[in-house]
């Protein structure tokens, strides 16, 4: 899978300078990359399959736990062309606030 776009994880991690959490989530946040870069999702069971904890949001949109749980990551996939949008990344707390189907990195 090809991830659009990894600068956005590390502007998420850069974000989080000087907190506590700050290492475990660029440590949390690479090894997702690097899974999920390496994957070969051609269905949503494909998704679930590698992240059992993934959550199917709608046709295309997955969200993913980051750091047990502290975190949400937001993708929408695209199968067919194999590639992974990261749409929004915050803590749980800002998850809770969001409108996971429409949300988009910026918003």
């Amino acid at each position: 899978m090809r991830i659009i776009a990894r600068g956005t994880l590390r502007d998420f991690v850069e974000s989080l300078r000087g907190s506590k959490d700050q290492k475990a989530v660029k440590s949390a946040l690479d090894s997702w990359f690097h899974q999920v870069q390496s994957s070969d999702w051609h269905t949503p069971a494909d998704v679930t399959a590698s992240y059992a904890n993934a959550s199917m949001v709608g046709n295309d949109r997955v969200v993913f736990n980051i750091k047990g749980n502290a975190y949400r990551l937001v993708a929408a996939v695209d199968y067919h062309r194999q590639i992974v949008f990261i749409k929004w990344l915050g803590t749980h707390a800002q998850y809770d606030k969001i409108d996971v189907k429409k949300v988009n990195y910026g918003d």
